[in-house]
Formats: structure tokens, C-alpha cells, sequence
């Protein structure tokens, strides 16, 4: 069975440069920072809005790498990528009109509420100039609770064996609960080296440029197991991510809840100049 499936997707847009090294003068600073805490408190204080959700949210991060410049068109998520920050998540906003920020902020919470108070959004930029302001919201792609290969290599073990700790219906097929998955250093160290390539090369696909398959792979690291079967995703931040999308695709889940496997290794590879960004490959085993 070919288990392809990127999870989540990204938008493409024309690429375009994206200059953010605008010098700002200390009024039109003051003016953002003003906007920044008007909007932060909205977040502490959600009741403010009619659609607002029940606890107070933490506040976004200003990050210079989100101050799009007033009257720019380019490709938004590439023109982020240049200048050093990769999107999973982005809303762009643009106000024409207000003279100050307090008139920002009035003509944000009576339009972008909702957007104000997204969880989803982690960081913001802010800026203007004369009567026209920009707000982009984001979440970065890669969670800041990453960590190394090896911290992700363990949370992705422990929470594919929470997985099959319990049963499971993957698309049409049930599984029951499996025993958990011991680890393989071989496995982990081809799941490492095809996450690693298809960064590198910026593909994604279970067989290399080579022609190799997972198969391959596992025995060029030293595995002897009779049975492997892989899974791969892109774009996703983080280990509960990348294994949240595996469950909820069923070949994918097949995978995870395959009783035969006994053995497991996993890996990851961020690269900001993919097309992805990030790519992960889970192996599986049976000696």
C-alpha cells in the first residue's frame, strides 16, 4: 500500500522579495506598540468580544520577520520565508483610515474579532504608515517545544505506543489494542536519513531519487527484520502533530496499530528552504 500523505498542506504564492528592514520613526513605534497592548489586552479579556471564547488567551509576540511594509503585494507566505519566518498559519489585515492606533484597534475588534482572539495565532507584526496599518497574525511552523532529533525521536515512541495501548478504527478496518514497540536503532537511524534526504532534496515520496524504498533503506542501516512499512508527512510542527495526522489517515493508522510490527524508529529534518519545511518518517518492523 503506498501510505503518501503530507497531512497539511501549504499555500504557494509568486515569489517575491520581501523587504523588512524599514527603519521606523519612534511615534509610528510608539503607534504599534500602543496597538500591540490594546490588542493583548482584548486577548486577556476575550468578553469584550460577542464571539469570544470562555478563558483569556495568552498574548501574541510582536516579531519584526511578520512587519509587512504598508502597500506591499507580493506573495505573502514566501515573502515571510525570506525574511526568515516560515508560516504554518497566517492572516493578513489591512486597515485604511484610522489616524492613530486607538482607531486601529476600534475598527479591528468591530471587523477581525474573531481573528484577534484565534488561538491558533502565536506572533503578530504591526505596522503603518499615514492612515494605512497592516496586522498579519501567524504561528510559526516549527513549535518553539521542538527540541532535537532525539527528544522528538522518543516523544514520537512513547505516543505511538500510547496509540496502540488502546483499540482503534482506522477508516473501515478495527484494530484492537497492540502491544507497544520497542526501538530500533536501525529503524531510527534510515527513518533519520530519509527525513534528512527528503529535506535535502526537497521531495517527498517513499522512494528516494535512487529508487530505493523503505525496505532498502532499513537494510542498508543494518535492519534484518522480514516486514517494514513506513510513514511519512511534511509540514507538520511537532511530534503530536505529525502523529495526529498519521491517525487520521488509515493507511497510516494501519501502520500504527499493526499487531505483526515489533519495532519502531522514527526521525525528523527541518530545512526553511523547502517547499515543506519539515519532514518526518516513522519506520516500522517486524524481525
Amino acid at each position: 500500500m503506498r501510505l503518501i500523505n503530507r497531512i497539511a498542506s501549504l499555500c504557494l504564492f509568486p515569489l517575491t522579495s520581501l523587504y523588512l528592514a524599514t527603519v521606523a520613526m519612534p511615534a509610528q513605534a510608539a503607534g504599534e506598540q500602543q496597538l500591540l497592548s490594546a490588542i493583548n489586552a482584548l486577548r486577556a479579556h476575550p468578553g469584550r468580544c460577542d464571539a469570544a471564547p470562555v478563558s483569556a488567551l495568552p498574548p501574541l509576540a510582536l516579531k519584526a520577520g511578520l512587519a509587512v511594509p504598508p502597500g506591499y503585494g507580493g506573495g505573502l507566505r514566501e515573502g515571510l520565508k525570506q525574511a526568515g519566518y516560515q508560516a504554518a498559519a497566517v492572516r493578513a489585515i489591512r486597515l485604511d483610515g484610522p489616524v492613530d492606533a486607538g482607531a486601529a484597534f476600534q475598527m479591528l475588534q468591530a471587523s477581525y474579532c474573531a481573528a484577534l482572539l484565534d488561538s491558533q495565532y502565536t506572533d503578530i507584526g504591526l505596522s503603518h504608515a499615514g492612515d494605512e496599518w497592516r496586522v498579519l497574525l501567524a504561528r510559526p511552523l516549527l513549535d518553539a517545544r521542538l527540541g532535537d532529533t532525539r527528544g522528538a525521536a522518543q516523544a514520537l515512541l512513547a505516543q505511538v505506543n500510547a496509540a496502540r495501548a488502546r483499540p482503534r478504527l482506522c477508516g473501515r478496518q478495527r484494530f484492537g489494542a497492540a502491544r507497544p514497540l520497542a526501538w530500533s536503532p536501525a529503524l531510527g537511524a534510515a527513518a533519520l536519513a530519509h527525513s534528512q534526504a527528503m529535506a535535502r532534496g526537497d521531495y517527498f515520496s517513499h522512494t528516494d531519487p535512487d529508487g530505493d524504498t523503505p525496505y532498502d533503506r532499513a537494510r542498508e542501516a543494518g535492519y534484518r527484520g522480514r516486514q517494514v512499512g513506513e510513514n511519512i508527512a511534511a509540514g507538520q510542527g511537532s511530534p503530536s502533530a505529525a502523529m495526529a495526522g498519521w491517525l487520521a489517515s488509515p493507511g497510516h493508522c494501519a501502520n500504527v496499530m499493526n499487531p505483526l510490527f515489533t519495532q519502531v524508529g522514527a526521525g525528523y529534518k527541518a530545512d526553511p528552504n523547502s517547499q515543506n519545511g519539515i519532514y518526518w518518517t516513522m519506520l516500522f518492523g517486524a524481525p
